[in-house]
């Protein structure tokens, strides 16, 4: 996934199927320098951790 489309989903209303490792997840933000984003597991929304945008993919 890319910056723009991430900052998309975040900004949106509507949920998105995102996963990161296969596992589903919730963008919480998204950093454009650093092209960075926290993300939690829709399982485990207690376990947030910061994860490459590109490494997100959007289902």
């Amino acid at each position: 996934m890319n910056v723009g489309r991430a900052k998309e989903i975040l900004d949106s209303m509507e949920m998105f199927n995102v996963t990161y490792e296969g596992t589903p997840v919730i963008i919480q933000n998204v950093d454009e320098k650093s092209k960075m984003a926290r993300i939690y597991s829709r399982v485990n929304p207690e376990n947030e951790i910061d994860v490459p945008v590109l490494n997100l993919i959007e289902e």
